[in-house]
């Protein structure tokens, strides 16, 4: 498995801006709808599955050739019925019809379901950001309707990758404004 340096935009750590909340979230390790379910009632919304040509951001992270058609699936978390995360997950398409199979079968349920059960899953480090366009995930927050006014437009961001059998799904998670606004349960940071 190899992993290509950091697109721009993309840090190692949160961005330093962020207050320790924040920060805590965007390295939060395991699975966020766990972290999620303890804020209250976790409800998935599809906003779309289809087939795309990877941007060129997203294939140096999975390591793939910038012409690589991938799989995708973009979701919104809700917390008791407010929308709180959206969440875009690639994987070549080779490999969603492979390795990352279970992917294009979810529907509503969490990608956890298939990540956290089986030892031969490795996942990378995260890496951080604010999310902005032109950025994939952007891009999701926008066809999800969640886009926030430009005053809150602060989008806290982290993304990893998952590796099986040499076959990489990334996933990206972009935090909403109402999340935090919304918390109930405080991590101790």
């Amino acid at each position: 498995m190899k992993h290509e340096s950091q697109a721009p935009g993309w840090l190692k750590k949160p961005p330093p801006k962020l207050d320790p909340v924040q920060k805590y979230w965007l390295s939060r390790p395991g699975p966020l709808t766990q972290g999620l379910r303890k804020q209250g009632e976790v409800r998935i919304r599809v906003i779309g599955e289809f087939a795309e040509v990877v941007s060129a951001d997203e294939a140096r992270t999975i390591s793939v050739a910038a012409n690589t058609v991938v799989w995708v699936r973009e979701i919104c978390m809700s917390i008791n019925g407010t929308p709180a995360v959206i969440a875009r997950s690639i994987t070549p398409l080779v490999a969603a019809r492979s390795v990352w199979q279970a992917v294009r079968r979810l529907r509503t349920r969490p990608l956890a379901d298939i990540l956290y059960h089986d030892p031969a899953i490795v996942r990378s480090v995260f890496e951080s950001c604010i999310a902005k366009s032109p950025m994939p995930i952007f891009k999701a927050v926008v066809r999800s309707g969640q886009l926030p006014s430009p005053a809150l437009s602060t989008l806290p961001t982290r993304r990893s990758v998952f590796w099986k059998n040499n076959q990489p799904l990334q996933v990206t998670e972009c935090f909403l404004p109402a999340f935090w606004s919304q918390l109930l349960v405080y991590p101790k940071v």
